[in-house]
């Protein structure tokens, strides 16, 4: 259990002890669920997002916007944004970020396959929603590169989060958060 993301050694005990604790029924039936689902998830064959169709939900709705395609570094993204139930375009997830240190480079990402895609369909507007980071950064550095001659790319604005405050954000927090600004309505 502990070798799960986010899962300490307590967690992972409790998780261990509960499980243990349960019907044997009950405990067949996640294990099974667990196995049904490494086999039939797999990734949409457009964006590389998660699902159980050769084609994602999100790239077969005819109600989505084609003109727009926001880039993000993996699923958890995509479903952070749609969870706001404000973005209507389409995604592309690149399946990490740019890391040399971590031996990631643009070919061990579905970069290629986003150029193609833009190339080809030529959208109105790329947006690029990868995390901060230093790798975040590059990879967007690198992907607006790649994605300008075909269109235009913009990126989310990074700032300070509802409820915080001034003194406790970061210089580089607070330089986006001024870079970030927009005229009051």
């Amino acid at each position: 259990m502990q070798r799960l993301p986010g899962v300490g050694p307590k967690s992972a005990q409790r998780l261990a002890l509960h499980i243990l604790k349960r019907p044997e029924a009950e405990v067949e039936a996640l294990a099974q669920a667990l196995i049904d689902a490494k086999k039939q998830v797999g990734l949409c064959s457009v964006c590389f997002h998660l699902s159980s169709e050769p084609v994602c939900e999100i790239c077969r709705n005819p109600n989505r916007d084609n003109q727009t395609i926001c880039v993000v570094a993996d699923s958890r993204d995509v479903i952070a944004l749609e969870k706001t139930r404000e973005y209507k375009g389409k995604y592309h997830v690149l399946g990490g970020v740019i890391s040399p240190i971590d031996g990631i480079g643009p070919e061990q990402l579905n970069v290629q396959a986003l150029v193609r895609r833009v190339s080809q369909q030529k959208p109105q507007e790329v947006i690029m929603a990868i995390s901060p980071s230093v790798e975040g950064e590059t990879t967007t550095l690198y992907l607006g590169q790649l994605l300008k001659p075909f269109t235009k790319v913009t990126r989310i604005a990074f700032g300070l989060p509802v409820g915080g405050d001034l003194e406790y954000a970061d210089e580089l927090t607070l330089a986006r958060a001024l870079e970030g600004r927009r005229e009051l309505d």
